[in-house]
């Protein structure tokens, strides 16, 4: 696939106006408000993987409604004292999978939190253990097209307001130091740790790549592939329902979050990526901080012959070396 958004010079420069609602902070402070409360935990049960320098536990704990999320928990072995922690969020259609799976983190010297995605898991990996029992709202059977006609109704409301949860239970969990969490995902899992960054003021760092939910409406006009797709696809046979569902996504754009963020930012973008097309990261990279001050520090590093997998591993090693400097990782 050629590069087909705009040229890098113009994506560095990229910042389109949003949309927002005017009740986009009471809409979020109120979600959010219901799911406080509660003590995160549910539970925290030791898991067997099979790895011996790795251990793992088997947590749920309160998302929205207080609704019980899974999530693997991990650590090295045979550590000692607080650990900063990484919360990961997942891709779009895959579920938490099995603990071994994701040790990047861990292996690095994190405390480790991966957390389902309720109502997803059946599309890719090893699935997922989280159902959604509030998915009963008009939409397509895909999580971006749930209850796309009214904000309070959409899949991603229960996402977004999980995720914030997952920080609040990582720091509930012991061996972890509440002042350094980071919220770290990719694609789909990039849009939700940029929502959290948005909405945890005290969140430490965040990592995203390809985030999804980023300049949404560009978006919609450029790609047809992956959640987008799915969106175009509702609204072609849902003829007049643009204004409903633009309403319930500005909502959930990536954009308004990070212009609330304050936490220092690492961002990566493959500049072929047509699932979710870099002027929408740009655009969030752009506007970072700007109702805030500015974050700390922020950067971003393009990939120009690589799509929705962007840097890959060489991109990694960029995220593993800029977290260690900002929460300070000897």
């Amino acid at each position: 696939m050629p590069a087909f958004d705009l040229p890098l010079p113009e994506l560095e420069r990229h910042r389109p106006a949003v949309e927002e609602p005017d009740d986009f902070d009471p809409f979020w402070h109120d979600t959010l408000a219901e799911a406080a409360g509660r003590d995160p935990l549910v539970s925290v049960r030791p898991v067997d993987s099979g790895l011996r320098l790795t251990e793992s536990w088997d947590v749920t704990f309160r998302g929205f409604a207080g609704d019980p999320v899974r999530a693997w928990f991990s650590r090295p072995a045979h550590t000692r004292g607080p650990l900063p922690a990484v919360v990961e969020f997942a891709g779009y259609g895959r579920g938490r999978g099995l603990p071994h799976e994701r040790l990047t983190w861990v292996n690095a010297g994190y405390a480790h939190l991966l957390m389902d995605n309720r109502g997803q898991g059946d599309q890719y990996g090893s699935g997922g253990a989280t159902p959604d029992p509030h998915a009963c709202a008009p939409g397509g059977p895909g999580p971006a097209v749930r209850g796309l006609l009214a904000a309070r109704d959409h899949h991603y409301r229960r996402l977004i307001t999980d995720a914030v949860r997952a920080v609040t239970a990582v720091r509930a969990l012991p061996g972890v130091d509440g002042a350094r969490v980071a919220a770290v995902g990719n694609s789909q899992g990039g849009g939700i740790a940029l929502a959290v960054a948005g909405l945890v003021h005290d969140l430490a760092a965040t990592v995203v790549s390809a985030p999804l939910l980023c300049g949404i409406r560009r978006a919609l006009e450029l790609t047809d592939a992956g959640p987008y797709g799915e969106i175009a696809a509702y609204l072609a046979v849902h003829r007049g329902a643009e204004t409903a569902a633009y309403r319930t996504l500005s909502y959930l754009e990536g954009i308004s979050f990070a212009r609330r963020a304050r936490a220092p930012a690492h961002f990566g973008v493959g500049l072929r990526d047509t699932v979710c097309p870099p002027s929408g990261a740009y655009a969030a990279f752009n506007r970072y901080g700007e109702l805030t001050g500015g974050a700390a520090r922020k950067e971003i590093h393009a990939y120009p012959y690589n799509g929705h997998e962007g840097g890959d591993a060489i991109h990694v090693r960029r995220q593993l070396a800029w977290l260690h400097a900002v929460l300070d990782v000897s």
